[in-house]
């Protein structure tokens, strides 16, 4: 949900500001021109907390000026995962449908449903073979990941419902049920507009958080086991007053991984792609991810500058990498933010909270006015 749905402030509104660039309008990857975000939650009792993020790019399809294929490039920050599709990604540095998060054993379902997608696109009456991307993080601990509730249904409500705008952050989509750092994870996302060899460009990012490690904001330690308390919580969930405890015995983060999906307009081909998508990896550190045996971390980097444009050189490349490096340490530290306290199937994640945050910030100096 997005901060507005959830009552809680997003990143900015409590001072934290990433790095000197200027956001887009929305300060999402949708801020990217083209580029659309859907979202199908499940939130059933304790039972449930999953669900499907789709990442629509409009110049994929049919019809005047859309393409086949987008280039894009791929790194793989530790290959704990199921990346559908990375074997062709990778190799031909291209996608050719729109990229869908989901929940590990849900991701099969997924990219089934994404293919029946593509191929009833107009035009596509004749493709025999279609390369369908889908990332996936475990969220096995909130979720009863077992039963595969993810249906071709849910999927397709996501594609198609897929906007520009705002983007829903938090427990959202492939977020519902994903912890991160210590807390309760889910989706966020950013952009940054900056120079890039005399144009200005926007680069935006989304990410699936749910890997472990220390929440660290602006170099600022945020340690779970030091803001959350250790109060006993009863079965039936937290009440308001109790939001910040942690039950006793409540298990250990588990399902340690990370989706990131980088867009840009900036005209790169599938070689500088990768690396842009390197940086995005790399952004994990900044906030205090361990990068565990057990994490599938992966960088995903797509452009939909038209085939016209001259590429943009290696040596013009460093202020669109500080670009991306900066709207995914923003996006993950949104996607912590912004989650909310959620009981489930086999424990409880908890919100981070805001005051006790803000106060080790504000002691800190890293505040925007502190």
């Amino acid at each position: 949900m997005s901060p507005a749905a959830t009552g809680r402030p997003g990143l900015r509104a409590l001072g934290v500001v990433v790095g000197a660039l200027p956001t887009g309008r929305d300060n999402a990857i949708t801020d990217v021109a083209g580029v659309r975000v859907g979202h199908t939650t499940l939130h059933e009792g304790e039972r449930l907390h999953t669900g499907v993020t789709a990442v629509v790019p409009d110049a994929l399809g049919a019809g005047p000026g859309q393409r086949r294929s987008l280039p894009c490039g791929l790194f793989v920050g530790n290959g704990y995962g199921k990346l559908v599709g990375a074997t062709q990604l990778e190799q031909l540095g291209a996608i050719e449908t729109p990229v869908l998060l989901t929940s590990t054993l849900s991701a099969f379902r997924a990219a089934d449903a994404l293919v029946t997608h593509v191929l009833a696109w107009p035009g596509y009456e004749d493709v025999r073979t279609l390369n369908p991307v889908v990332g996936e993080t475990n969220d096995g601990y909130l979720s009863d990941i077992r039963s595969r509730p993810i249906t071709e249904t849910h999927v397709l409500a996501a594609l198609d419902g897929a906007t520009s705008g705002p983007v829903a952050q938090g427990c959202v989509g492939a977020g519902a049920g994903t912890s991160a750092l210590g807390y309760k994870g889910g989706i966020g996302s950013s952009s940054r507009r900056v120079d890039v060899a005399g144009t200005t460009r926007t680069v935006g990012a989304l990410v699936q958080s749910n890997f472990s490690g220390t929440l660290t904001v602006r170099g600022v330690p945020l340690p779970a086991v030091d803001l959350l308390g250790t109060e006993s919580i009863s079965s039936a969930g937290p009440r308001a007053d109790q939001i910040d405890a942690v039950p006793k015995g409540s298990g250990p983060a588990e399902g340690n991984s990370c989706m990131i999906v980088v867009a840009t307009d900036a005209p790169l081909d599938a070689r500088r792609l990768e690396r842009v998508a390197r940086r995005a990896v790399f952004a994990m550190g900044r906030v205090g991810s361990d990068f565990a045996h057990v994490s599938g971390d992966y960088g995903l980097a797509f452009t939909t500058a038209g085939h016209d444009e001259a590429l943009v050189p290696d040596d013009a490349l460093d202020p669109l990498f500080g670009a991306t490096t900066d709207a995914v340490e923003e996006a993950l530290l949104a996607s912590v933010f912004t989650a909310t306290t959620t009981v489930g199937h086999r424990g409880t994640r908890y919100g981070l909270p805001h005051e006790r945050a803000v106060r080790r910030l504000r002691e800190a100096g890293v505040l925007a006015g502190s």
